[in-house]
């Protein structure tokens, strides 16, 4: 099957894509909890997506819309899983939709600043985003 190309300021919907990386994108809803979206990104095994500045910003972008379902008492499954293929849960009508594909798409292409933005809002509601142990992603706190 032959999937469409995920561009990084087209509209977002659910479905299954290829991405401006190389990888796999799916968005839907999550099977249990009809209020969260389910995105998941696939490398398709390419372990150069899987380095320790990705990891961490992946990680941290996770962390950050983590924060709203915590605040809403949300109870699920792990919002985040490492490696080459990511799972990230997202709660409906927190997190523009739109901006967390873009900033997915944008780490996976080395750009951590869309991500950032997220980060930076989260933290304005929630309080600081933990980082993940020796990161230094000073990219991230950059806003432009």
């Amino acid at each position: 099957m032959k999937l469409p190309l995920i561009h990084p300021y087209a509209p977002v919907k659910a479905g299954r894509y290829v991405t401006p990386g190389g990888g796999r994108l799916t968005i839907g809803k999550a099977d249990e909890n009809a209020v969260h979206l389910r995105i998941t990104l696939d490398h398709l095994g390419c372990r150069a997506q899987c380095v320790e500045e990705k990891d961490a910003a992946f990680r941290r972008l996770a962390l950050a819309v983590e924060g709203y379902c915590v605040h809403a008492g949300c109870r699920h499954h792990a919002a985040f899983t490492d490696g080459v293929f990511r799972h990230f849960e997202l709660l409906n009508g927190t997190v523009s939709l739109v901006a967390f594909v873009r900033a997915v798409l944008a780490i996976e292409l080395g750009d951590v600043i869309p991500a950032g933005r997220i980060v930076k809002e989260s933290e304005a509601r929630f309080g600081p985003v933990p980082r993940p142990e020796g990161s230094d992603e000073e990219g991230q706190e950059e806003v432009t």
